[in-house]
């Protein structure tokens, strides 16, 4: 039975693992999926995570869960030998060891792209995995009961800023998210005002979100200005050092969130493959999404998502590719699933085309923006849009449901405003008052014995010479008249003691001992 490997988990993989269950018969191929994390995480959902939207586990598909009749590896691939056609899997715990397979599929993703900034490395936080929404969400409910308790002034103007690099559709929508849930946060803090947060995003072009017409992006700016967000154009990212931003215009603040969405670059992964690569770390496929060295197609190696450069056929790609997004990763995901069962049974394969739908983006409880060609949908209509088609989105009925209940929740409830960004230490409190063994009492050193006859460090004898066996004296003593032992008086009777002298007797007769407290 033929052995098809599956690298990743993300939408891509997830996808094609989940499609050739449904469309490969009983014993038709054997389907292994590795990714070092037991969940696919649907990321057009991060920004409402780290708003508070929806609850982190509920944008997360679980692989087991969904996956019946694939095996789940829940560890990295470190090296694919396609020569060979092996692959080494390599665990958090445990030894690594190597796979073999038939057919392989590379849909490892992409990791954040950040650039050398001084301090970005250390200060920033990224927004491509669940752990990063969840915690920027923390550390906004943090920072404002942080705040609350502190006067105007330096220290409270840093734990209320936040500042977002970069202005594409990932950076507004957790700017815009973000400010809202802010807003919302000031009705439960009556000791700050919307004065007293600072909300700043940094983009390096002319303008925001390119994938829709400049009208549109000019909306969105006026929108975020009016909600007090201030968007920096043409403007870089200097420094970042201690969590003072330093703006290419001269100007500085200090931030104690900073979200970095400024690109995404192929998973470094695939450099430990010898499939061929671009220049830009991605593998080379055709419109089939059969991995390709030139023009000579490579034997069962398949990529797609992300972490391939998949000819766009509309033309409108950039650079001719397609962009890396969910909604071609999850159509690559499925058409890729086709392809790998026509191969399989000697059919022939098909391209792979989609006109992109538009673009919808939400900015807010209650506002968004929604373009596709010409029409364009803005506020509230927008926003009903986006999570319409997100929600559907959403590979499964068990995580709509869990996701459309929290909307609606949220809706009569309002957002949950409790951090839990202890959850980064969670023995804390435990180690705060668990008891230790109490450290051991070293004894105190026995006094070295001196010599017989002898004081210790004392040059002369202190106590007369025992005699020998026989009742001589000592050598040594021999020419020293023998004292004469005094008459023994008889013993003198005791003074009573006093009660009042009964605890000093006692005190004194303690000095010396040790107790297991000292």
């Amino acid at each position: 039975m033929p052995k098809i490997l599956i690298v990743g988990g993300g939408y891509a993989g997830f996808y094609t693992a989940w499609k050739l269950e449904k469309w490969l018969r009983a014993g038709e191929a054997e389907v292994t999926i590795v990714d070092p994390l037991p969940y696919m995480t649907y990321q057009p959902f991060l920004p409402e995570v780290a708003a508070g939207s929806i609850e982190p586990r509920h944008a997360v598909v679980s692989l087991r869960r969904h996956l019946k009749k694939t095996n789940v590896v829940t560890a990295k691939v470190t090296k694919v030998d396609h020569a060979t056609k092996t692959a080494t899997i390599t665990p958090e715990v445990g030894d690594p060891w190597t796979v073999d397979y038939d057919q392989v599929v590379m849909t490892a993703g992409a990791v954040s792209r950040t650039f050398p900034i001084p301090g970005v490395a250390d200060e920033a936080i990224g927004l491509k995995t669940i752990e990063e929404a969840a915690a920027i969400r923390d550390k906004l409910l943090t920072n404002f009961a942080a705040a609350a308790n502190l006067p105007a002034g330096a220290a409270r103007d840093r734990l209320l800023t936040v500042t977002v690099v970069g202005g594409g559709f990932a950076g507004i929508e957790v700017f815009a998210e973000l400010r809202s849930f802010a807003s919302d946060l000031l009705k439960k803090y009556p000791q700050l005002t919307i004065d007293d947060t600072h909300f700043h995003l940094v983009e390096a072009m002319g303008r925001i979100m390119p994938e829709v017409s400049l009208e549109t992006s000019h909306w969105v700016l006026k929108n975020l200005a009016e909600r007090a967000a201030t968007v920096h154009l043409d403007t870089q990212l200097k420094s970042a050092v201690g969590g003072v931003i330093e703006l290419s215009t001269g100007e500085s603040f200090e931030s104690d969130l900073i979200v970095w969405t400024a690109g995404v670059m192929a998973n470094p992964m695939v450099r430990s493959t010898d499939l061929p690569l671009e220049e830009r770390g991605r593998i080379t496929v055709k419109a089939d999404l059969r991995v390709v060295d030139g023009d000579t197609v490579v034997p069962d190696a398949w990529a797609c998502g992300d972490v391939a450069a998949t000819p766009d056929l509309t033309g409108k790609g950039v650079g001719g590719f397609c962009v890396p997004n969910a909604q071609h990763a999850v159509r690559m995901g499925k058409h890729l699933a086709k392809n790998i069962t026509a191969s399989l049974r000697g059919e022939g394969v098909a391209d792979y085309r989609h006109d992109n739908l538009g673009a919808v983006a939400g900015l807010g409880v209650g506002v968004g923006v929604f373009q596709s060609g010409k029409f364009v949908l803005k506020g509230l209509p927008a926003w009903a849009a986006h999570r319409g088609y997100h929600g559907l989105a959403m590979p499964s009925f068990e995580r709509k449901f869990r996701v459309a209940t929290g909307w609606w929740n949220n809706m009569w409830l309002g957002r949950d405003i409790v951090s839990l960004d202890n959850r980064e230490r969670p023995r804390a409190a435990f180690e705060e008052f668990a008891s230790r063994p109490k450290a051991a009492v070293a004894e105190p050193a026995a006094p070295a014995t001196p010599e017989i006859g002898k004081a210790a460090g004392e040059p002369g004898p202190a106590y007369a010479n025992p005699a020998d066996e026989k009742g001589a004296p000592a050598e040594g003593d021999a020419e020293k008249p023998a004292r004469k032992a005094p008459a023994r008086k008889p013993a003198a009777k005791k003074p009573a003691v006093k009660k009042d002298d009964e605890a000093a007797v006692a005190a004194d007769a303690g000095r010396g001992s040790l107790s297991t407290s000292d």
